[in-house]
């Protein structure tokens, strides 16, 4: 299965600690959506938005245990749903990806990849992650 992901998983740094393959990626868009800072932490969380679009990579090919795994590291915040993206050959891709379930949690801050903080989110939800 393919995974579009949008926010801590779109850094090599982070995914890696969570899966056990080795996966093609590519850069993929994600229209009908948008990517919110959460009010109370570092991470983002994606809803529905038509006239929206979210940037973010496609991992390719993704294996049921590395979907369950994903899924662990996601919790109970957050729906794994089917959704199109577009990748750079203008190709409609379908993928999984992760839907924000708390809403009321989401600013109205539109959140920007280049203002994450890595070292401080792995510290927070990855340090006792052993990664592929």
């Amino acid at each position: 299965m393919h995974i579009f992901t949008y926010g801590s998983l779109m850094f090599p740094e982070i995914w890696q600690r969570i899966v056990r393959g080795d996966y093609r990626s590519t850069p993929a868009t994600a229209h009908g959506y948008v990517r919110y800072v959460l009010t109370d932490d570092t991470y983002p969380g994606m809803i529905v938005c038509p006239k929206a679009a979210v940037e973010g990579v496609l991992y390719l090919d993704v294996t049921a245990q590395d979907v369950a795994a994903l899924d662990a590291f996601e919790g109970s915040e957050y729906r794994r749903a089917l959704i199109d993206v577009v990748i750079k050959s203008e190709e409609n891709v379908v993928a999984c990806t992760y839907i924000f379930m708390e809403e009321e949690r989401l600013s109205s801050l539109s959140w920007e990849p280049q203002a994450f903080q890595i070292s401080r989110f792995i510290d927070a939800y990855c340090s006792d992650k052993l990664g592929g």
